[in-house]
């Protein structure tokens, strides 16, 4: 069963998963990292440009998902060297912290609120997140352009371009189509049409929502849908 919650560390989300059987899983681009705890080992997820498939035995997950752009500087790494992989966090930071750290999430509560803790103890050590990758987001998420956000935020294409791998993992026209698919997915999800869906969300059309859908997601919009 999965479920989520807010978390203290703005824009964050905290997050737990117990599958009720195995198989395989499918989890969708969304322009996001978490922190993940599994059966007592702490990774990182790093943003993913396509479906990411997980399959094996059940078990048990808790993760907190950060805001597109935020982790990087909280787990000081770049987003594209974990763009679509999922590496032990003891590959990234020293085995003695990753020790120390996992006990502690051990220990919680539960797991994902001891995820939590960790998480808020980085922010505060790196400080308040750019503004500026905030507003890139909201700019993206909007549907605006990604030529016009450069101008609107002052900084220019280029340098967009090279901001956005470090802290999204990939370019913005990208997060823009990551972004994009999920918009339309929320909208298709509360009923409202595919065709309606296409246009509010910022397609073409329906062809190329479920062209879009079909190569980020790995399977046919309706399929996501649960065949509606």
């Amino acid at each position: 069963m999965y479920t989520q919650r807010a978390s203290r560390l703005a824009g964050a989300v905290l997050w737990t998963n117990t599958p009720a059987g195995g198989g395989a899983g499918r989890i969708l681009p969304d322009g996001c990292m978490d922190l993940l705890w599994n059966d007592g080992r702490l990774l990182v997820a790093g943003p993913d440009t396509h479906a990411y498939l997980t399959e094996g035995e059940p078990s048990s997950w808790a993760g907190i998902r950060f805001h597109p752009g935020t982790a990087p500087a909280l787990l000081g790494v770049p987003a594209h060297e974990l763009r679509d992989r999922r590496v032990a966090l003891a590959d990234l930071w020293p085995a003695s912290e990753v020790r120390r750290l996992t006990a502690r999430v051990n220990r919680a509560t539960d797991p994902a609120s001891g995820l939590e803790e960790v998480a808020l103890a980085c922010a505060s050590d790196a400080g308040p997140p750019d503004p500026l990758l905030r507003q890139v987001v909201a700019a993206l998420d909007a549907g605006r352009p990604v030529a016009a956000t450069a101008d609107e935020l002052g900084i220019g294409a280029r340098q967009l371009h090279r901001r956005s791998l470090s802290a999204f993992g990939y370019g913005p026209k990208t997060l823009a189509r990551v972004l994009r698919m999920q918009r339309a997915l929320a909208l298709a999800r509360a009923g409202v049409p595919l065709a309606e869906t296409a246009a509010r969300a910022g397609f073409a059309d329906q062809a190329h929502l479920a062209r879009d859908v079909k190569e980020l997601a790995g399977v046919p919009v309706r399929a996501l849908l649960g065949g509606r």
